[in-house]
């Protein structure tokens, strides 16, 4: 491991928040490995510039331990060092999180995306002590904000004071405001990559500095996501905006229900991988699935 994590692995581009396939072992749902598998290919041939499993997307809330580490292996193993797996480690509690995160180490993850502790609502002083810790680990750390799920807003001003770990590399920011990665990137420059969280408004935050995302939409239209980032970065602003415009109602499709009931129902009707979702998430309602359906079919996925 290098002894300066910040210059061992470069974030950013279009990433993949990954789902994790289930299917039915008697009357268990287990990690679909295979499907998995598969996933990964394809999201790498379509030109994705990095892979994020078990975060929200991935249902790392409802997989153990175990789980979470065999899942990051499969995709570290899938990647073959073509491109970064930044691994979703997030917990309430810092210890659990600590152990996640060498797990994660241990599986070969590049980086760590680490969401705000969430229902206990730390305050700012709380959040400088879990990244912190967390950072003992010795491997790059992408801070994950998503105060919507969480409760919890990591403030610009905690990020700042975050920057001065070596071990801190990029932020998710997944507030849903364009103001807020301005506020990120006017006080820390190129110290910090920002990284979309909200895919409605991933032009948008390119536009104002921010450089790549973690997508949900990815899943389903990993060349799309990919492009609009690729269109960016060459500065051609007509063809970004005309993708941005066609692959706003996927995103906005993507989150018709819970994060990640619309994109495993998209999968699965696309023959990807088996519709399961673990406990306590369920199966889409039929008129939100009939108005994701209508926006893929639009966009010439089925």
């Amino acid at each position: 491991m290098s002894t300066n994590p910040s210059t061992a692995v470069r974030i950013q581009g279009a990433l993949t928040a990954l789902v994790t396939p289930m299917r039915r072992e008697g009357d268990a749902l287990v990690v679909d490995e295979q499907a998995l598998g598969d996933l990964c290919e394809a999201q790498i041939r379509a030109g994705i510039d990095g892979l994020v499993p078990c975060g929200t997307t991935g249902e790392a809330a409802t997989l153990s331990a175990a789980e979470q580490e065999r899942v990051i292996r499969l995709v570290v193993e899938a990647a073959a060092g073509r491109v970064p797996v930044v691994a979703g480690v997030g917990s309430n509690s810092t210890a659990h999180a600590l152990e996640l995160a060498r797990a994660a180490a241990r599986a070969g993850a590049q980086a760590l995306l680490v969401v705000t502790p969430y229902y206990n609502k730390p305050t700012q002083e709380g959040l400088l002590l879990h990244y912190r810790e967390l950072a003992r680990v010795g491997v790059p750390l992408v801070l994950y904000n998503v105060p919507g799920r969480t409760g919890c807003d990591l403030l610009p001003e905690t990020v700042a004071r975050l920057c001065e770990l070596p071990e801190v590399i990029a932020i998710k920011e997944a507030t849903g405001s364009v103001q807020r990665t301005q506020q990120i990137i006017a006080r820390m420059g190129d110290r910090l990559t920002v990284l979309s969280g909200e895919d409605a408004i991933n032009y948008p935050l390119y536009c104002v500095g921010a450089r790549g995302c973690i997508s949900v939409v990815g899943n389903i239209a990993p060349e799309l996501t990919a492009a609009i980032w690729d269109a960016t970065v060459l500065g051609d602003h007509v063809r970004a905006r005309s993708l941005h415009y066609q692959f706003l109602p996927l995103a906005e499709a993507m989150f018709l229900e819970s994060n990640p009931i619309p994109v495993k129902t998209a999968l699965a009707r696309m023959g990807r991988i088996q519709p399961w979702l673990r406990p306590p998430l369920c199966p889409m309602s039929p008129g939100a699935e009939e108005r994701m359906l209508s926006a893929m079919r639009t966009s010439g996925l089925l």
